[in-house]
């Protein structure tokens, strides 16, 4: 079983960042894949992000590409995203989730991932 709790969410202005947290525990973490997605209101869950713990290769979605930087912390254990140059569109509650067994990336379907954080509140106002 994987707990992962969120951090670090807010309101912040068009342009600004923001860098969220995710806390994990109760896994080996050396086969363990992890990911951000977000879910704005009325809209479906979407695929933000994901790198796999034992080599650190990484995905990101087009709209985030070049803006957004995920990353882990082994000794640690805690995945970062960080979020720059922010746009009124990335206002969504962004989830952490995590697969384990995996040593590759995935699909980018919420589907895929076995669990999952809390989510955390990303709010860009223009």
């Amino acid at each position: 079983q994987v707990q992962l709790v969120e951090s670090g969410g807010g309101l912040v202005q068009a342009g600004g960042s923001l860098r969220l947290s995710c806390a994990a525990s109760g896994h080996t973490f050396s086969n363990l894949l992890t990911a951000w997605f977000r879910q704005a209101p009325g809209k479906e869950r979407a695929f933000v992000a994901a790198i796999n713990w034992s080599g650190g290769s990484t995905d990101y979605a087009d709209s985030v590409k070049g803006r957004f930087t995920i990353s882990r912390d082994s000794a640690k254990n805690t995945m970062y995203l960080q979020m720059n140059s922010l746009k009124p569109e990335d206002t969504a509650v962004y989830y952490c989730t995590a697969r384990a067994g995996v040593y590759v990336l995935g699909p980018r379907s919420p589907g895929y991932y076995h669990y999952w954080g809390q989510g955390t509140q990303v709010t860009v106002s223009s």
